[in-house]
């Protein structure tokens, strides 16, 4: 199994005045292809940390991060902006759809910073709304459309540009219970189809469709098991 994304030793600090506060201790992580790895925690445990170091949006204060045999540390912000927009898909828990476009026009968004003919954007786009089930409703605006639809649509945005590393924070909050098992199914099927999917959540009811769960406390991340965490929320 190919690893897309690889943390060694990676710690994040940030200065407060004369106090460093430790977002994230070292971690040593491996984020395979052909996966979900669900990372878990409550509220500022570090878990959206890890996931911001994973999508190239901060750099580690300490230790090193490759995405795609690329040494993080060792890229300008330009190129690490590069990465993202060609590597990196994101879906956000409030969807972050463009209100005044329809459903296909923000799909197409990201080929459109590419500047790739609006054409072959759109071609490429209609095929992300086919993949995610969403064709149907191309036409309509954000509003127009329920939670878990707009989530849908959403991952379709975060696929048009083919990334190898699907990173999702939080994608189910939002979201009633059969919309939730539409949209982790869907990751569920990115996963199989090859691609590296991460979901933060503190949601216990996607442990089920995790391949491998990364437990994020007081900013301390460790791999554990499901029936290890099962058993944990119990006692709980």
């Amino acid at each position: 199994m190919r690893d897309i994304a690889q943390l060694s030793g990676a710690s994040k600090e940030y200065q407060v005045g004369d106090q460093t506060i430790i977002a994230l201790h070292p971690v040593d992580l491996k984020v395979n292809a052909g996966e979900l790895l669900l990372i878990i925690g409550p509220s500022g445990s570090g878990k959206t940390t890890l996931l911001s170091l994973l999508g190239c949006v901060i750099y580690p204060t300490h230790g090193k991060l490759w995405v795609e045999d690329k040494l993080i540390n060792d890229l300008s912000e330009k190129e690490l902006a590069h990465l993202r927009l060609n590597t990196i898909g994101f879906v956000f828990q409030s969807f972050n759809l463009i209100a005044p476009l329809n459903a296909l026009d923000n799909v197409m968004m990201p080929l459109q910073l590419k500047k790739l003919p609006r054409n072959i954007a759109k071609q490429k786009a209609l095929a992300a709304l086919e993949l995610v089930g969403m064709m149907d409703r191309k036409n309509n605006l954000p509003k127009q459309l329920s939670g878990g639809q707009q989530q849908r649509v959403a991952i379709a945005r975060a696929l048009v540009t083919d990334p190898k590393l699907v990173l999702c924070d939080e994608p189910t909050a939002s979201l009633d219970a059969n919309s939730i098992t539409t949209v982790m199914q869907e990751l569920v099927n990115l996963a199989k189809n090859g691609k590296a999917v991460c979901v933060v959540t503190h949601d216990p009811r996607l442990l089920q469709y995790a391949d491998r769960i990364i437990e994020v406390e007081a900013g301390r991340a460790k791999e554990i098991s499901k029936s290890d965490i099962s058993q944990k929320l119990a006692i709980h």
